[in-house]
């Protein structure tokens, strides 16, 4: 629901930008590094802002799945570690200790 709102009021400003534009006529010459082209404001602004909204959503959407995919990895281990929890542990037997012949002395010079 929170992510409908959010796209909801993107679109409302896109519309808005898009209705305002259409007032101003105005041509530009937008450089940029490969070459240089002649629009109209409205069109260029609604060009950009769609390149800037697919370009967020592109990268936030990278981020929530590397999250889910360790969040996915986390509970994977979780599982795993509480399976080997509930499993019963056998303790050894336990072995008569060695005895040592003599304790060690150390030289002190």
């Amino acid at each position: 629901m929170k992510y409908f709102v959010i796209l909801l009021l993107a679109l409302v400003v896109f519309v808005i930008s898009v209705t305002l534009g259409t007032n101003n006529n105005q041509v530009v010459t937008f450089n940029y590094l490969i070459a240089k082209g002649d629009y109209s404001i409205s069109t260029l602004l609604a060009v950009l802002f769609a390149i800037g909204f697919a370009l967020g959503w592109g990268i936030c959407g990278g981020f929530y799945l590397r999250t889910c995919m360790s969040l996915r990895r986390a509970k994977r281990k979780i599982k795993r570690l509480e399976t080997q929890l509930e499993q019963p542990v056998e303790l050894p037997a336990k072995e008569p200790a060695a005895k040592t012949a003599s304790p060690v002395v150390l030289n002190k010079e």
